[in-house]
C-alpha cells in the first residue's frame, strides 16, 4: 500500500488503525479526520460508543427540551483530546453557515449546542454521529504513524461511518480496500 506524501490532505478520509498500533485506545479504531492542515490533523473515532453517556442524558445535562422525534443515538469516544467537548460529524444536509466546517460532500461537523438542540427536537441533520473528545496530531505526527505502520487510509463514506454496526465498522472500512483482516501484520515493511 502506498503511504501519503507529506503534503497529501488526508481531511474526509478514513484512518483505520493497524493490528500492534500500541496504543490501547485506538485499538481497532476507525478514526474520521475532520481537519489536515501542515499544523496537524483532528478526527472523531466513529467506532467507540461510550455507554455510560446517552443523547438522552446529554441533553438532559444541558437542559435542553427533548421533542418527539429525539434519536435514540449513541455517544461516541471521539479520542482523548478535550474529552468534555462535544462534536457531531453529520450529513451535509444541516449547516449552519458560520458554525459549521463543511469537510467535504457528504460530510458536515458542528460543534455547538445548537445542533444538539436540533437533533433533541428533530430538525437536525439526517445523519449524525455525536462524540466526546476528539483524536488529534501536531504538525507532522500522523504522517509518521502511517509511516510506521500505524495506520491505513482510505475514503469515507457515509454507509460506513453512519450506518455499519459499530462492533463491523473496522472490518467494513478495510473491505473499501480490498484488505482482509486476516491478512494484516504488525510489522512494517520497508523494501
Amino acid at each position: 500500500m502506498e503511504m501519503p506524501a507529506e503534503n497529501v490532505n488526508l481531511c474526509g478520509k478514513l484512518l483505520i488503525a493497524m493490528p500492534g498500533m500500541g496504543d490501547p485506545r485506538f485499538e481497532r479504531s476507525v478514526v474520521y479526520i475532520c481537519d489536515h492542515t501542515e499544523n496537524g490533523a483532528m478526527g472523531l473515532i466513529v467506532n467507540k460508543p461510550t455507554p455510560e453517556v446517552t443523547f438522552a442524558k446529554l441533553i438532559e445535562q444541558l437542559s435542553i427540551e427533548a421533542g418527539e422525534n429525539m434519536p435514540k443515538a449513541p455517544i461516541y469516544f471521539g479520542g482523548p483530546v478535550e474529552i468534555g467537548r462535544g462534536f457531531v460529524l453529520h450529513s451535509t444536509d444541516y449547516c449552519h453557515s458560520d458554525i459549521t466546517l463543511a469537510v467535504d460532500d457528504d460530510f458536515g461537523m458542528t460543534a455547538t449546542r445548537d445542533v444538539l438542540a436540533d437533533l433533541a427536537n428533530g430538525s437536525g441533520p439526517k445523519s449524525a454521529l455525536l462524540a466526546l473528545g476528539y483524536s488529534g496530531w501536531g504538525a507532522g505526527q500522523l504522517e509518521n504513524e502511517i509511516r510506521q505502520n500505524g495506520w491505513l487510509t482510505c475514503d469515507a463514506t457515509p454507509e460506513v461511518v453512519f450506518n455499519v454496526p459499530n462492533q463491523d465498522k473496522w472490518t467494513a472500512a478495510l473491505k473499501l480496500l480490498g484488505v482482509d483482516a486476516l491478512m494484516l501484520s504488525a510489522t512494517a515493511g520497508h523494501a
